[in-house]
């Protein structure tokens, strides 16, 4: 939070590193990204498998939106609240040892597993505000942990037979990496 932590509204309203989206919108989906994970550990220390968004991606896009027009102090308020609200979840979540972890609540992962993704979330959005953090600033826990994970995801997002045969060349030390390779977004 202490990079965030003074920001004004003309700061909010400055475009993030993200297409369309300002630096509100990418502070705002953190907070509504914290609050989506602790409904569902709530939900799994419970004995219930709850999805991240009861009205799925539309209930998503919409919160972030909405809340991306508030003052900067409404947003630094959010987050701060929603942020404080899942470290009492994770806390819980530790105390009872994680019961129901494999609950996906309509995911592709466990509920055990919303603290990575947490961070995930927490990692790549940070570099997104534009606020100065870069990927050279990503802690080696987290690249350790993430990066075999995006590799995995790497053959589905890379359109053209081209780009993985100059992908697959550059990652068997067979030759430089074509500048036109391309993957579409995570």
């Amino acid at each position: 939070m202490l990079r965030v932590e003074h920001l004004t509204d003309r700061e909010v309203r400055s475009p993030s590193l993200l297409p369309g989206w300002t630096v509100g919108h990418v502070l705002t989906h953190l907070a509504r990204n914290a609050d989506a994970h602790a409904r569902r550990l709530s939900g799994a220390l419970n004995g219930q498998d709850v999805p991240k968004y009861a009205s799925g991606e539309d209930q998503r896009r919409r919160e972030i939106e909405d809340g991306a027009t508030r003052s900067a102090d409404e947003i630094l308020a959010d987050l701060r609240t929603s942020v404080s609200r899942l470290e009492e979840v994770f806390a819980l979540s530790t105390a009872a040892g994680w019961p129901n972890g494999h609950f996906r609540g309509g995911g592709h992962y466990g509920a055990s597993g919303c603290p990575a993704h947490r961070l995930r979330e927490v990692e790549m959005h940070h570099v997104d505000l534009g606020l100065g953090y870069n990927p050279s600033d990503w802690p080696e826990e987290y690249v350790v942990w993430d990066l075999p994970v995006l590799l995995s995801t790497v053959p589905e997002r890379i359109g053209s037979a081209a780009n993985r045969r100059s992908l697959m060349a550059w990652l068997a030390g067979r030759g430089p990496l074509d500048v036109e390779t391309t993957s579409a977004t995570w």
